[in-house]
């Protein structure tokens, strides 16, 4: 009786070592898959993050792409009212040209006009001012509308005095008689002088000598040759004009000058530039 209760007990020790064996397998088992299946749960997360980002891209690319599409379309909308704009300013553009074409060759033929008179007056003077002085005293040139005449010192005025000798009365009346002769044409004196410093009775420098001599001029051509003052204009240059280095007797001597300009008014040139844009 106690052999067959110990051989149960033995054997039914032998089947349940075996389930649990089993169990415990079975249990190994599923914690293995429990942790695959939360590895790609992980790895499905983060690839729903990834696709949702790209969603989220695409969509926002569609709506600036819709939004470009309004603009270009409001652009192309614009550009045809303003290729119709630009036709009429070209057309508007090429008729302002053509009258200013007009009115360009208008003061080009003043200018050759004033230009031809010009070279008369500087004939006519060349002609009679040259007569009995020697041509270094005296010279005569025509540049673009102005006529200049330089005359030296030594006719003129005895040195440092702003007193006009006799022998500059000769010259003087010669250059009043033609201007005289063009009355719409303004007159300016200039005197300049050389470095050399200078303080007596008023004259206090080179700027009050030079001044001083321009007046003098002025002086003669109005009350004794009657050339009209509103067309005189006196201007004193000092020493800072030079047309030669200071540096000797003769240089010096070549800017000691006094120049008289022969000019067209301004006023006449304004108005000749009004009636040409008014034709």
């Amino acid at each position: 009786m106690s052999i067959l209760l110990l051989t149960a007990v033995l054997v039914s020790s032998c089947v349940s070592k075996k389930k649990f064996v089993e169990l415990e397998t079975k249990h190994d088992l599923s914690k293995t898959e429990l942790v695959d299946l939360k590895a790609n749960l992980q790895k499905c997360l983060i690839d729903n993050e990834r696709e949702s980002t790209k969603v989220f891209t695409l969509l926002e690319q569609i709506k600036y792409l819709q939004e470009d599409k309004k603009t270009a379309l409001k652009q192309v909308e614009n550009l045809t009212v303003l290729t119709q704009s630009s036709s009429d300013n070209i057309k508007t553009v090429i008729s302002q040209l053509s009258e200013k074409d007009k009115y360009i060759n208008g003061i080009r033929e003043a200018m050759t006009q004033k230009d031809s008179l010009n070279l008369a007056i500087k004939f006519h003077l060349t002609k009679n001012l040259t007569d009995g002085i020697r041509d270094e005293d005296i010279e005569v040139n025509v540049e673009k509308t102005v006529v200049f005449i330089s005359i030296s010192d030594k006719l003129l005025f005895k040195s440092g005095s702003y007193n006009v000798t006799d022998k500059a009365y000769t010259v003087l009346e010669k250059i009043a008689k033609v201007i005289n002769d063009q009355p719409t044409m303004e007159v300016m004196i200039e005197g300049h002088t050389d470095t050399t410093p200078i303080k007596r009775d008023i004259i206090q420098d080179n700027w009050d000598l030079s001044a001083l001599r321009a007046t003098s001029i002025t002086r003669i051509l109005q009350y004794k040759y009657g050339v009209q003052p509103e067309r005189l204009i006196a201007a004193g240059r000092s020493q800072y004009i030079p047309l030669a280095p200071n540096d000797t007797a003769a240089n010096k001597s070549i800017n000691r000058r006094t120049k008289i300009i022969i000019m067209p008014k301004l006023n006449q040139f304004f108005e000749l530039l009004e009636q040409d844009a008014t034709k």
